[in-house]
C-alpha cells in the first residue's frame, strides 16, 4: 500500500494527500495519483495530473464554481478516516495528548483499535522517536485502521496487535494507556503492569455509569488524581453583523477519564536524629 507524506517543499507531489475545499465548503480528500479522475459535485471530474507541481493553496476553477487544493491537517485526516464504528473526535483527541503528557518520544498504548481515527493523532504526536502499539481483540488486523494509518503516512509509528481481553501485554514500560473499549475496569490490573510508574491513564466511555465504575477500579488499584471530563464543541458562524453560533451543535461524544499509576515502593525517611 502506497504511504502518503506531505512533501516539505510546498509544491503537490505524486503521492501526496490533497484536501479540495469548494467555495460551498463541500470537501474531499484526494490521493494525487496520475492519470486519475476526481468525480466531484459541481461539474466536470478534474485530472490529478494538473495539480502535480502547483503550490498547496492554488485555487482551482471548475464548470459550476471554484475549489482550493489544501494541506490536509489532522483534524482533516481523523474526520475524513474511512470508518465502520464511531470515532474519537479530534476536540478530543487533543485535551487527551496533553493530559497524558504524550510527546516525540512516548510509548503508548490504545486498546480499541477501532477505525484508527485515534491512533494517527497519537502516532503524529510520538513521531519520530516514540511508537504506537495499538490492540484489538479481533483476529482480522482492524483493515480500516491500517489503511487510514497508512494513508497518512504514519505507519513507522504503529504496532498492530491482536490480543483477548484480560491477557498480560507482552510490551511493558508504557508511558501512556489509552483505552477505548465498553469495559475497560477489566483491564485495569494488566495495564498497571504494563504502565510506568508515574505513567498516565486515559479511559474513554461514553455513559456515566462506565466512568463511575472505572473511576473506582482505578482507585482501587491505587491510581491517583482521578478525574474526568467531558469537551463541548460549538461552531460559531463568523459574518458580517450577524455572528452567532449555530442551531445545532454534537452534543456529546466522549467522557474522559484521567488516572496516574504511582510506584508501589515506600521511600523511607532518614531519621534525622540518629
Amino acid at each position: 500500500m502506497m504511504e502518503h507524506m506531505v512533501q516539505n517543499t510546498g509544491l503537490i507531489a505524486e503521492g501526496d494527500l490533497v484536501l479540495l475545499w469548494f467555495d460551498d465548503e463541500r470537501t474531499y480528500m484526494i490521493d494525487v495519483v496520475r492519470g486519475k479522475r476526481i468525480s466531484i459535485h459541481c461539474g466536470k471530474p478534474l485530472l490529478a495530473d494538473d495539480w502535480i507541481g502547483q503550490p498547496f493553496g492554488k485555487k482551482v476553477v471548475c464548470e459550476h464554481g471554484f475549489a482550493y487544493l489544501l494541506k490536509p491537517t489532522m483534524e482533516d485526516l481523523m474526520m475524513k478516516a474511512s470508518r465502520e464504528s464511531g470515532i474519537i473526535y479530534p476536540k478530543d483527541a487533543a485535551l487527551l495528548i496533553m493530559k497524558a503528557g504524550i510527546r516525540s518520544d512516548s510509548k503508548v498504548m490504545e486498546i480499541g483499535t477501532g477505525s484508527g481515527s485515534l491512533t494517527m493523532a497519537l502516532a503524529q504526536a510520538v513521531a519520530p522517536n516514540g511508537h504506537v502499539f495499538s490492540y484489538d481483540r479481533r483476529e482480522d488486523l482492524p483493515k480500516n485502521a491500517y489503511k487510514n494509518v497508512a494513508r497518512a503516512g504514519l505507519s513507522p509509528y504503529v504496532t498492530f496487535c491482536q490480543r483477548t481481553a484480560s491477557e498480560p501485554f507482552t510490551e511493558k514500560d508504557f508511558d501512556a494507556v489509552i483505552l477505548d473499549i465498553p469495559q475497560p475496569w477489566e483491564e485495569v490490573l494488566v495495564v498497571k503492569q504494563a504502565l510506568k510508574p508515574g505513567g498516565r491513564l486515559v479511559s474513554l466511555n461514553p455513559t456515566f455509569n462506565q466512568i463511575e465504575k472505572m473511576a473506582e477500579a482505578l482507585r482501587e488499584q491505587g491510581f491517583i488524581c482521578v478525574e474526568s471530563r467531558e469537551l463541548l464543541e460549538r461552531e460559531i458562524l463568523a459574518r458580517a453583523g450577524k455572528t452567532r453560533p449555530v442551531q445545532r451543535m454534537i452534543g456529546h461524544t466522549e467522557f474522559m477519564l484521567f488516572a496516574i499509576r504511582v510506584s508501589e515502593e515506600v521511600q523511607q525517611v532518614p531519621d534525622v536524629n540518629s
